[in-house]
């Protein structure tokens, strides 16, 4: 999810002066740009609106969906049959899961890097780069099976593994950052819409992974997404804008330890754990306790991706209409999450009895829940870095993007690791029942952090208004005298 995923009350004061962010071969990124939704205008003056997008912003669209949707189906398509390929080749169930975790800690680590270093690189050359490096990384994954068994067979899994990490959190940092700043009124709204492009690169990518693995044998799966990659990267340089913008001043550590933003990191964190614990441990689940036919497993997991890539954009296009509705939103998902995991077993303390049609339906609300829950997480960190002095340009975005990047990431390699070893030692009823408590958690901590921020304010606004009447009381007197 890749993501994946999204200005101050997104009312963002651009400026005008000279040297600032602009777009080659078009006009400056301001109040002239035209943008896709009626947005709220920035301070000082009301904002030029088109209900049409403009021909950059359609590029940027179908660059951001198309490594979105390929870079997803390239991630998921591993699931269905290299394990068992792996093993052919001497490789034991610890190596294989540690194959596939190594993913989320390289992740992590090139999402600080990108991040920091974005505007340095180019937000296009890493976004192209990107995604040339990991449509070659995956046809060459499907030449492993040339290679000699054992540790040579390992060693080149791992170095192929890290590689395509890191290429892809290069594209998708850029690629958020691109969208951000072509859509600077409505990044909820885009970023979620996107996201039906990673739930559906992630619902595709096992299925038809398994049809060409059954038909055409271990290379033609890889090789051929691979090379579908490959062949966006010329259409991507052509059409994408080249936005440039200063280096900025700030860093990772003013941006995370700003309190807001680490509440809000815990909370990406908890929802791609919610998700990671489930890849090692509900397809177990499901054949243990219901019996199911192998074959009938991933429609199980239809239901979650499905109802994430369906309301992600509909909480998006909400979080840019209504900004004040968009910290409730997040406090809401927290918690509707906790509430999905604890009746996924269901956990033992309810005494509710296990059934197919009560998982398939909580595996939905699920979705919902992660998407009204996640959405609003990078506009309220936008926000939050821009209410704090961070300039507004690529430079914060990039930051904002490798943050979230990395926060996902950490959840990602946490989730499967520890909802693994759980399953093991307490099975899958308490297992999910502890991860529903870890958004359980997050959530009422983001409440209750929002709910003493609105006391604060509310305070400042009121010794505000005594101190403004004691001026005019004083100025009254003083024109008496």
């Amino acid at each position: 999810m890749a993501v994946h995923s999204r200005i101050l009350a997104w009312r963002i004061p651009w400026t005008e002066e000279p040297g600032g962010l602009q777009s080659k071969g078009s006009q400056r990124i301001g109040h002239n740009w035209p943008i896709c939704f009626q947005g709220d205008g920035p301070p000082g003056g009301a904002m030029e609106t088109s209900r049409r997008l403009s021909r950059e912003q359609i590029f940027v669209l179908i660059s951001a969906a198309s490594i979105n949707l390929g870079s997803m189906m390239c991630y998921s398509i591993l699931g269905p049959f290299f394990p068992k390929e792996a093993e052919k080749k001497g490789a034991s169930n610890t190596v294989i899961g540690t194959i596939f975790g190594c993913y989320a800690l390289f992740d992590f680590l090139a999402s600080l890097v990108f991040g920091k270093y974005l505007v340095h690189i180019g937000a296009k050359f890493m976004f192209v780069a990107g995604m040339f490096v990991s449509g070659a990384v995956t046809v060459l994954f499907g030449l492993l099976d040339q290679v000699p068994e054992g540790p040579v067979f390992i060693a080149m899994c791992f170095l192929l593994r890290i590689t395509d990490a890191i290429s892809f959190e290069a594209a998708i940092t850029a690629s958020s950052s691109i969208v951000a700043k072509a859509f600077p009124n409505n990044v909820a709204t885009v970023l979620g819409s996107l996201e039906t492009f990673s739930g559906l690169g992630l619902v595709l990518g096992p299925p038809l992974g398994g049809f060409l693995y059954q038909s055409f044998g271990y290379e033609v799966p890889f090789i051929f997404l691979g090379c579908i990659v490959l062949l966006m990267v010329p259409l991507n340089m052509c059409i994408l804008p080249n936005y440039e913008s200063d280096k900025g001043k700030h860093s990772f550590w003013k941006l995370i330890t700003l309190p807001k933003v680490a509440f809000l990191s815990i909370v990406i964190t908890s929802f791609s754990s919610c998700f990671g614990f489930l890849d090692p441990t509900l397809s177990l689940f499901v054949l243990e306790k219901f019996n199911l036919p192998a074959g009938y497993v991933g429609l199980v997991f239809l239901g979650l991706a499905l109802s994430y890539a369906i309301s992600s954009p509909l909480v998006g296009l909400l979080s840019d209409k209504m900004p004040h509705l968009r910290k409730w939103l997040l406090v809401f998902g927290n918690l509707t999450l906790a509430g999905c995991y604890m009746l996924l077993g269901p956990a033992p303390f309810l005494h509710i009895k296990s059934q197919l049609w009560l998982l398939v339906l909580i595996l939905v609300i699920n979705g919902i829940s992660a998407g009204i829950g996640l959405i609003p997480t990078f506009p309220e960190i936008l926000s939050c870095a821009h209410e704090n002095g961070f300039e507004e340009g690529l430079s914060t975005l990039g930051l904002v993007s490798g943050l979230f990047g990395a926060m996902w990431s950490v959840g990602a390699f946490v989730g499967p690791t520890l909802g693994g070893f759980l399953y093991e030692k307490i099975g899958f009823e308490w297992a999910a029942a502890l991860q529903g408590l870890w958004a359980l958690t997050s959530g009422l901590a983001m409440g209750l952090f929002y709910l003493l921020e609105h006391l604060r304010r509310r305070r400042r606004s009121e010794l505000q208004n005594i101190l403004g009447t004691e001026e005019e009381r004083t100025a009254l007197l003083s024109d008496e005298r």
